[in-house]
Formats: C-alpha cells, structure tokens, sequence
C-alpha cells in the first residue's frame, strides 16, 4: 500500500463513520485500476476491531450490475461488527442504496491460499464446511454510486454494509443443485419477487471459485472459519421503514430483516 492508498482508505472510513456521503475520491487518492481499489479496500481492515469475517461478491447479476454501474463482479471484505443476527431491526436511516439481497454464504473449513493455477469450483467446494442463507443491505459512499467507477467501488468495500447472516443451513445442501434452485421473497405485504441460483454467476458455487481466485490473486489467503456471501439470487429489494424482508429458500429454510428508520 502506498500513502495514498492508506489515506483513499481513511476518506472512506471517516465518511462511513459520520454517515455522510462523497461526490469523488480526492484526485490524488482516486484509485485507476482494479487493483489499486483493492489495496485502499485491505487498508480498511485496519479500522475494525476484530479480524475480518470473510468476503462478499458485488454484482454477480445483470441485474445488480445495472443497479452499481459495473459491468463485472467486485470483491468486498466482511467486518465482523457489520454481521446481523436474522429477525433482527436494522436502521436504514442513513442507507441511501435502500435494497434488500438474499443470498446464499459458505464457510470454508480450510485455508485456501495463493497459487500459480486458478482453483477449480470442484477444488472451492471441497474446502467448504457449511452453508448459510444471508441477506445483504448494501451501501456506498459515493453520491452517485451508479457513476463512480469499478476501482472506486472496489475501494468503498463493493458497497459492503449489514449482512443478516442465519444459521447453517442442517438439510443436505450439497445434494441441491443451487443453480437450479428457486428463492421467493416478500417485502412485508407490499410485493413479493422471485429469482433462482442461476442469477449468480450462472450458479452460487461458480461464484464462490470467482471469489476465491479473485482474492488469492491478490496474494490474500481465504481462511478457515470465513464467510463468503455470493450475491443476490432476486433483483434487489426496494425497501422503506417498517418493511419486515422475508427470503424463502425452499427446503434449505428461511431468514427474515425487520427495517427501521
């Protein structure tokens, strides 16, 4: 990292801490290419007090490549103090994205770490212990986040925000085929939308290997214990105060948001 990027990393982290947004990254800050946003992204890791909780993929659909203005898939960190407990309230007061994601996460029970060879979705999936049903309340600090740019975002942590993270999923997983898999949400009793795994990058766990050799390109090791969240299986949510966000995932259960204001 490079004193710019330390000093891209605590713009971002100030803004996010007195809930205000910004139109740019200073010029001189401005990461230019993919990997200059992920090094001002790990600068961030120095501000939460705990060790980072996993990772997460931004906009892995069309759909959710529309909503952020990118035109591929953006890795971003899981902090520990943004990881929310299902049913739980969570504010949107100072949310200016305003949707709900479910999703599907997997735990890895091994490292995996850098290499030469890009691991394979077969290899990804051997290393993995458990999976979790999730909903994401994305954010960013870029005013006009549609417009920012790819490296940008990447430096904003991919809009990373709340997580909802639920259990481990107990039915037998690994027997479902994920792509195939149908996910019904309801947003209180205003509307209800449907989506299916395939949204993902054509299948959950092709995302979960996209995540792997994007990060470990990076020289970054994916360890045990870490969650991975894969992106939306629904085009995002709109969501408002006094919404309740309820993702079925079939025979894999179910996780629910209330939202505040």
């Amino acid at each position: 990292m490079t004193p710019a990027h330390h000093a891209a990393a605590e713009t971002i982290h100030r803004a996010w801490q007195a809930g205000e947004v910004i139109e740019a990254l200073p010029e001189a800050q401005r990461p230019a290419t993919r990997a200059e946003g992920y090094a001002i992204q790990a600068g961030l890791e120095a501000f939460s007090k705990a060790p980072r909780a996993g990772w997460k993929i931004a906009a892995t659909s069309s759909a959710g490549q529309q909503h952020i203005g990118v035109d591929q898939p953006l890795a971003g960190r899981l902090f520990v103090e943004r990881l929310v407990e299902p049913g739980a309230s969570v504010s949107i007061a100072q949310n200016r994205m305003r949707v709900a994601e479910p999703e599907f996460a997997f735990r890895f029970a091994r490292d995996l770490g850098p290499r030469a060879t890009a691991y394979t979705t077969q290899e990804v999936m051997d290393a993995v212990g458990a999976l979790h049903l999730c909903i994401e309340l994305p954010d960013s600090r870029f005013r006009d986040f549609a417009r920012a740019g790819g490296p940008s975002l990447i430096a904003d942590n991919a809009c990373t925000r709340e997580l909802v993270v639920g259990p481990r999923v107990t039915a037998e997983w690994r027997a479902v085929d994920l792509a195939r898999h149908a996910v019904r949400a309801e947003v209180g009793a205003r509307y209800t939308r449907e989506g299916i795994g395939s949204n993902v990058l054509g299948d959950p766990r092709v995302a979960l290997a996209w995540l792997v050799n994007e990060v470990t390109a990076l020289g970054v090791t994916i360890k045990a214990g870490e969650l991975v969240t894969t992106g939306t299986c629904v085009v995002p949510l709109e969501i408002e105060p006094g919404d309740e966000v309820r993702a079925d995932f079939g025979s894999l259960g179910k996780i629910s948001v209330r939202i505040a204001g």
